[in-house]
């Protein structure tokens, strides 16, 4: 259920890009601008071997009529459900590269009903800039930034993050 209502989101979000002129994916979730595609990723939860597989291969599939091709993603958001584990945050700050091209957006305070989410967004993506603009305007939800966490790696998998209030 709460992964549909991000799906609406983000259906949203790029039907009002039209306006700018940007190539918008009807089946998939990128933006394409300037030749840089800027990647969308809904998950609940993800492990954090996983998730370093899918951000350092950062492949995004291009549909044209009926063939596909596979590109570099210069950017991807992950827009999470449920409340991501700490670790991953963590593991975007303390990579350069990462933390350059790939932004979180912990989504479920808002889709448990309250007017905020959080985010972490070090990237220059005019299309992220925009999506947290969409937020903040159109559905009227507060973003409070994230602060990279310092845990042990042995107790990583343990913690999430901590909810700003």
């Amino acid at each position: 259920m709460k992964i549909s209502k991000v799906w609406e989101i983000l259906e949203s979000f790029k039907a009002s890009c039209k306006s700018h002129g940007w190539r918008i994916s009807k089946n998939e979730d990128w933006i394409e601008i300037d030749d840089k595609y800027h990647n969308f990723l809904s998950a609940r939860e993800i492990p954090l071997s996983s998730f370093k597989r899918i951000v350092s291969n950062g492949k995004c599939i291009i549909r044209e009529g009926l063939s596909y091709s596979v590109v570099r993603a210069s950017y991807s958001a992950w827009l999470f459900s449920e409340t991501p584990p700490e670790i991953l945050t963590k593991t975007i700050c303390e990579n350069p590269d990462f933390s350059t091209r790939i932004a979180l957006y912990d989504l479920s305070p808002m889709l448990e009903g309250r007017n905020f989410c959080t985010k972490l967004n070090q990237t220059d993506s005019p299309v992220f800039q925009e999506f947290e603009s969409f937020l903040q305007d159109e559905l009227k939800i507060k973003l409070e930034s994230l602060a990279p966490f310092s845990v042990s790696a042995d107790k990583a998998d343990s913690f999430t993050l901590a909810e700003v209030a």
